[in-house]
């Protein structure tokens, strides 16, 4: 893991227009919410899903994905702190975008941030086969959508102060935060040619359980942590009176769910063998985190 971080922590310094470059204040927005900050979840995943593949996939590939990964987390992180949204003035142990530096700069920075991750994507070779390379694009473009995490996040605000049901609440999660973990392990794994179909399901279910599994997780810790631990506010959404899995399950169902998701994942890897530990790695990473 701490390899795979300093590699896309690096490549993103490389890759990331520089603060000097005009406009000055949107790239230096653009860096301050990327670099020096997160546990990187999702390129980890895309480098997991790649050694899942037989042959694997180039790592130099992996890594551009990886970094467009980043810049699209970083980007939802940035507009969700907005006032309009979830208005939270903390994100990795320092002060969001828009208290750093302003609401219009933030709401920029979190575009730019999107558009050059597809820019990324475009302007390097991913695969040997084009025609894989515009599908990826695809995967990635219905991941941030409206049929992804942006229309996952149109319904947690919808659902302020409403009662949802476990199967409301996860559907809500597979959009907003789950989307986005599933693309990263479809979009490494189709950096290799080696995986047939049969194989890109078992993956992508995996990918299923782990990203629910993940919000499950940030729900306890979010009842059980400390914002110091985790660098964001913690009880926003209890305060905000949003519906989590611990308000809906409680918090000792709420834990032994996030178990069961893991279990689950490890499961869906199981026809894969060895070469598939990396990714079973981070299905107890995510389950069993502190932070």
């Amino acid at each position: 893991m701490a390899k795979v971080q300093a590699r896309i922590e690096s490549a993103l310094e490389r890759l990331l227009p520089a603060a000097a470059i005009a406009p000055q204040r949107l790239h230096e927005a653009m860096r301050y919410v990327v670099l020096g900050g997160g546990k990187r979840i999702r390129p980890l995943l895309a480098f997991a899903a790649g050694e899942a593949a037989g042959a694997g996939a180039d790592p130099g590939r992996l890594e551009i994905l990886g970094c467009a990964l980043e810049c699209i987390h970083a980007y939802s992180l940035v507009h969700d702190d907005l006032p309009c949204m979830d208005d939270d003035v903390l994100r990795r142990g320092k002060p969001a975008c828009h208290v750093e530096f302003d609401e219009a700069t933030a709401l920029l920075a979190g575009d730019s941030l999107q558009a050059f991750a597809f820019q990324l994507l475009t302007e390097q070779r991913l695969c040997d086969d084009p025609a894989v390379q515009v599908e990826m694009l695809k995967i990635l473009a219905v991941a941030c959508g409206s049929r992804g995490m942006a229309g996952g996040q149109a319904i947690d605000l919808a659902s302020v102060g409403q009662t949802l049901t476990l199967p409301e609440l996860e559907y809500m999660h597979i959009h907003k935060t789950g989307a986005l973990i599933r693309a990263s392990v479809a979009l490494g794994a189709r950096c290799s040619n080696a995986l047939g179909p049969a194989q890109l399901e078992h993956l992508d279910h995996y990918a299923k359980y782990v990203g629910l599994a993940f919000q499950v997780v940030d729900d306890v810790l979010d009842q059980e942590s400390s914002t110091a631990t985790l660098g964001k506010t913690v009880g926003k959404d209890a305060a905000n009176n949003k519906p989590t899995y611990v308000s809906v399950l409680g918090l000792a169902r709420a834990k032994a769910l996030a178990e069961e998701l893991r279990c689950d994942a490890h499961e869906a890897l199981a026809t894969l063998g060895g070469t598939a530990q990396r990714l079973k790695d981070l299905a107890d990473f995510i389950v069993l985190r502190k932070f």
